[in-house]
């Protein structure tokens, strides 16, 4: 599976984006995909995850009731949808596929990653 991660950008404070994951292949509904983030000199964190069908979800704490992410699996596209961004979201983000999710969080235990996105958040 190849990933490739888009709609990054510059937005202000309390703005919003929408990032996308497409995948190639043809076994995008068997993964659950997850998103992370890496802030400057930071370790990259987990931000959300969504199960192969959309049928559960987990999210951070830090983007809990501002971030949902969501998948079509007709356009092999999983996506994050970011409101009311803060200057602390400030970050790249990365799509990832897990074949045989267990934490979801753990960044290990994911197979294929996107080349990250850049997103700033300014105040």
């Amino acid at each position: 599976v190849q990933l490739q991660a888009s709609g990054g950008g510059l937005v202000q404070a309390g703005g919003s984006l929408r990032l996308s994951c497409a995948a190639s292949g043809r076994t995008f509904s068997r993964y659950g995909m997850g998103w992370f983030r890496q802030a400057p000199g930071k370790e990259r964190e987990f931000v959300a995850a969504i199960s192969w069908n959309g049928g559960w979800d987990y999210y951070a704490d830090s983007v809990k009731g501002r971030f949902t992410i969501s998948r079509d699996n007709a356009k092999n596209t999983v996506y994050l949808q970011m409101n009311s961004l803060k200057p602390e979201g400030t970050a790249v983000y990365y799509c990832a596929a897990d074949s045989a999710p267990r934490s979801w969080t753990n960044e290990w235990e994911y197979d294929y990653w996107g080349q990250g996105t850049q997103v700033t958040v300014s105040s």
